[in-house]
């Protein structure tokens, strides 16, 4: 957000990183994530494109640092496609060695003694971070499962958090992954801000403004109800947001009304193409997964189908574990 908005309006900061928001049902997940992780194992925690899964992450990992009992392991790799099971080694590697200059051994069969002896040396519970985790090729997941087995064959326990779209964890529902699907720990799913969008941008606007501003003097009832009604992540909701604050700057505006609302909100924002996306399906995807080609996925989500064609489409992603709003 430009500077001369955030003064215009007495913005102390941008949406953008504005930190926690607290839920009942956040808090219950995190206690359970907790008690998963000092058992060890797969653990996957899956929710929507932009429902705050990363800020989780990053909350649960202060806390169990805070407390000390177990130690925190996070992959920092930003080519996700190419994460395999030697990069999430290397970051075990890394956070579990006490040694500056670690040297990586380049051996397999080396490399795991090295690493169960390094995680016999912790003496504490081990939390494998893995955000964007719907990127792993089924082979990782495989070396993961592993992985695992051999730290408790070792009298250890390693927990690695897979977080990541729904599509993650339809994906490891299915019967070809049984292999992995069936020894996770816990599934748990993030629903993010459902049911508290109003009191998100309520939250949102109050930790944005200067103390002296009163959040209310800034947006109309009208609009708030209006945003909260028709946005579902805490990313719609910092992005809307200040698309309407730089809209109402524009035309002089020191209230973001209704007006300001409709006029930056996309009309698509809810269609089905978007919808899917959040699941983490996009046409290539949904390609493989209904069996049909691109083309025809394509005429699906612009409607060029029959009625007959799009009901059977429809009933092949709700199959898949995909429950769409109409």
């Amino acid at each position: 957000m430009r500077s001369e908005v955030m003064n215009f309006f007495k913005l102390k900061q941008t949406f953008e990183y504005l930190g926690y928001f607290e839920t009942p049902e956040n808090t219950q997940l995190i206690e359970n994530l907790k008690q998963d992780i000092h058992q060890g194992g797969l653990i996957v925690v899956s929710g929507i494109v932009g429902s705050g899964k990363t800020t989780l992450l990053l909350h649960i990992q202060k806390e169990l640092q805070l407390a000390s009992q177990v130690i925190v392991s996070r992959s920092l790799s930003v080519d996700k496609e190419k994460i395999n099971l030697g990069t999430l080694m290397t970051a075990l590697f890394y956070d579990l060695s006490t040694k500056s200059g670690v040297k990586l051994p380049t051996q397999p069969e080396k490399r795991e003694r090295q690493l169960l002896a390094l995680i016999k040396k912790s003496r504490k519970p081990i939390a494998l971070f893995v955000d964007d985790a719907h990127s792993l090729q089924t082979k990782t997941l495989v070396g993961l499962k592993r992985l695992i087995e051999l730290v408790y064959q070792d009298g250890n326990i390693l927990s690695v958090v897979l977080a990541g779209h729904p599509k993650l964890k339809n994906d490891l529902k299915r019967p070809v992954l049984e292999e992995i699907g069936a020894r996770i720990r816990s599934m748990l799913m993030l629903e993010g801000i459902k049911n508290y969008q109003q009191e998100y941008i309520k939250w949102a606007l109050i930790e944005a403004t200067q103390k002296e501003v009163d959040w209310q003097e800034l947006i109309t009832e009208e609009a708030l109800n209006f945003l909260a009604e028709k946005l579902a992540t805490p990313l719609q909701v910092k992005q809307y947001l200040k698309q309407a604050f730089e809209q109402a700057y524009e035309v002089g505006q020191k209230l973001i009304t209704i007006d300001v609302v409709e006029t930056v909100l996309v009309k698509s924002l809810n269609d089905l193409e978007p919808q899917l996306i959040r699941y983490g399906y996009n046409v290539k995807i949904l390609s493989q997964l209904l069996q049909v080609k691109p083309g025809e996925v394509r005429s699906f989500l612009n409607g060029q189908l029959s009625a007959n064609q799009t009901q059977e489409m429809m009933d092949k992603i709700l199959m898949a574990g995909i429950p769409l709003s109409s």
